[in-house]
């Protein structure tokens, strides 16, 4: 067995966090879903910009949206958008074997409406109904504008993929927000049963910006520790009304930046049933080679514990330093979205 596949007999669903029109057209995705488990697909402005800049198979299709009188943002989303439905049609039959619960493809609304609700709700609706998926997922930002929007999405029974969760309060504000929307929408009676969500929290982030404050023993361990803690709380969460499903955890920035640390340290050491993994190309394959699957996110609460007291008692707030990384994670992608822009002008 694949040693990624071995994962998915663990109950945790691997996502491949790129999408382009050459993963697609050449059979790769089709082989890593059969041979790999490969359970979903995750995008973003930054994946898109290096496929659309790099990948052959966009060339004449760019050349001509280049003549065509629509909008950059149209440009790019008639690009794109057909490499989101080939993907969702691919993984169609998991999302049926699997009842609704795997085989989602998600598509962000443009970073430049992370700060207005309206919008983003508005881009969210049309992206949903463009795409025409049952097994789509819309990607909304944790930002304060963010979470009406991703109520009223769910309300409106839009499945929703929040990125850019980088702290203990975000995550919780979003899991209020996911839950008012299916609260909402099972008190006006319709269907919540098929409703799907993730919340996307960011691990290497955190340890590359709060390792260099902490002593040597605690480096490195701060994200895990966050994300075991997210796991116990998760579990504890109380149950949706009409048998809605909880919203699934999901771990992204799962790359290992620091080169000291194991290429597949926040693989390894996030696995659990009933979360999800998204994971780079590159990590992808270093997992296939020498990765070893084991049960190990609900492991050693107690050094959990210990890692989390340790940091609050050095004066590290995981709330205000999640507010930093919020900042720089949307600025990243801003940038990257109009250099994205500029590709199909």
């Amino acid at each position: 067995m694949s040693r990624i596949a071995a994962i998915s007999r663990l109950g945790q669903q691997v996502w491949l966090d790129n999408l382009s029109r050459q993963l697609l057209e050449s059979g790769e995705l089709a082989r890593w879903i059969a041979d790999d488990a490969i359970a979903g697909v995750t995008s973003n402005p930054a994946i898109f910009y290096k496929a659309i800049r790099t990948d052959a198979a966009y060339a004449e299709a760019l050349g001509k949206l280049k003549s065509s009188p629509l909008e950059a943002e149209l440009r790019f989303e008639a690009l794109a958008l057909p490499d989101v439905q080939g993907a969702c049609d691919l993984f169609l039959p998991l999302y049926e074997q699997s009842g609704g619960n795997a085989g989602f493809v998600s598509f962000e609304v443009s970073p430049t409406l992370a700060a207005d609700t309206a919008g983003t709700l508005a881009a969210a609706r049309r992206l949903w109904a463009e795409i025409g998926r049952p097994n789509a997922m819309i990607k909304i930002p944790a930002t304060p504008a963010g979470l009406g929007a991703i109520t009223a999405a769910i309300a409106d029974g839009i499945n929703v993929n929040v990125t850019l969760i980088f702290s203990p309060g975000q995550l919780a504000d979003v899991q209020q927000a996911y839950r008012a929307g299916i609260e909402q929408r099972f008190a006006a009676g319709l269907p919540v049963d098929r409703i799907a969500s993730v919340a996307s929290v960011f691990i290497s982030r955190l340890d590359s910006l709060i390792d260099p404050k902490l002593p040597a023993e605690l480096q490195g361990r701060t994200a895990i520790a966050m994300a075991r803690q997210a796991y116990a709380d998760w579990q504890d969460l109380p149950a949706l009304p009409g048998q809605a499903r909880q919203q699934m955890l999901l771990w992204a920035s799962t790359s290992s930046k620091n080169p000291n640390y194991r290429d597949v340290l926040y693989v390894e050491q996030l696995i659990g049933a009933g979360t999800v993994n998204t994971v780079p190309d590159a990590t992808l394959a270093a997992f296939r080679d020498h990765g070893e699957a084991l049960a190990t996110l609900a492991d050693d609460s107690e050094g959990t514990a210990h890692q989390l007291a340790a940091i609050a008692a050095l004066g590290h707030d995981l709330d205000v330093i999640g507010e930093e990384l919020q900042t720089a994670g949307l600025k990243q992608f801003d940038e990257a979205f109009a250099k994205l822009l500029d590709l199909v002008r």
